[in-house]
């Protein structure tokens, strides 16, 4: 595990609070059971809570936490967990609301070393534009989740499967001869097709689930349900896909090759991507 080293804030307090007073981005410094050890007061303000609400763990009426998508977050206790196992810094957008007053946040996990014990640092900044777009993590040719918000997701979606009994099934949509129609008909249109495809993937699979462009010519979905495999969704996304459209002064039929990877979550990401690839190719 890769970790970095830090003073502990019991050890030098005036330097750790000259520190963390002067930035302008929040700082938490949490156990591996998530709990808020340290903070400061922009933190505070960002996750529109008081600094003894952040320490104790109070949340009052009325407040809650989401990410981007709409969907639940996992609580710190179980990114803590994730940042702490894997050794490697999580990235996550996430949106904050108290009283209909949303603040928009990007939050970076990081594992650290403090007093001879393992600490998770995040540091929290408000985006005022797009969140997704001030990363670069969107496909700025169909508007989706590019693959490293989608490893992302992925991640927090086996989180989820781990931690409250649920299963995550990725599924992977390759648009098949893409590269005889972008020679056939040039790459404008090729990039015609791609958008559709995104557009009507995005409009016919629900809200709650990542559709992401995985590479050039293949599309990624993640969801999480409580049973079931990823069949159902695949087949929802093939027939969402396959639809006949038209395509400059051409009526296009997508040729599709699909696979899905339904698991519990003890699998790592990577993992999953491995074999949902390796099915893709059979």
């Amino acid at each position: 595990m890769s970790v970095l080293d830090v003073t502990a804030p019991s050890q030098l307090p005036p330097i750790w609070d000259e520190l963390i007073t002067g930035l302008t981005v929040g700082v938490l410094l949490t156990d591996e059971r998530g709990q808020v050890l340290a903070t400061n007061d922009v933190a505070a303000d960002l996750m529109q809570l008081t600094k003894s609400d952040l320490l104790t763990g109070a949340r009052p009426s009325g407040w809650a936490v989401r990410d981007d998508t709409g969907a639940a977050m996992p609580d710190w206790s179980e990114l803590a967990g994730q940042v702490l196992r894997s050794g490697s810094p999580l990235s996550t957008p996430m949106v904050v609301e108290r009283g209909g007053h949303p603040t928009r946040l990007w939050a970076d996990y990081h594992a650290v070393k403090a007093q001879g014990k393992r600490r998770v640092l995040i540091l929290l900044q408000a985006v005022q534009t797009d969140v997704a777009h001030s990363r670069g993590l969107l496909d700025p040719l169909t508007g989706l989740p590019g693959r490293a918000l989608l490893l992302d997701r992925l991640e927090q979606s086996l989180v989820r499967a781990r931690t409250r009994g649920m299963l995550t099934s990725l599924v992977l949509i390759d648009v098949h001869k893409l590269a005889a129609f972008n020679t056939e008909h040039g790459f404008d249109r090729g990039d015609e097709l791609l958008k559709t495809l995104a557009g009507r993937l995005r409009q016919g699979l629900s809200d709650e689930h990542t559709v992401a462009r995985y590479g050039g010519d293949e599309f990624a979905v993640v969801a999480d349900h409580p049973r079931g495999t990823g069949e159902a969704i695949a087949q929802q996304a093939r027939r969402m896909a396959t639809w006949p459209m038209r395509i400059g002064h051409n009526r296009v039929r997508p040729g599709l090759r699909v696979s899905w990877v339904t698991t519990n979550g003890n699998a790592s990401a990577h993992a999953v991507l491995s074999r949902a690839e390796q099915q893709l190719q059979q």
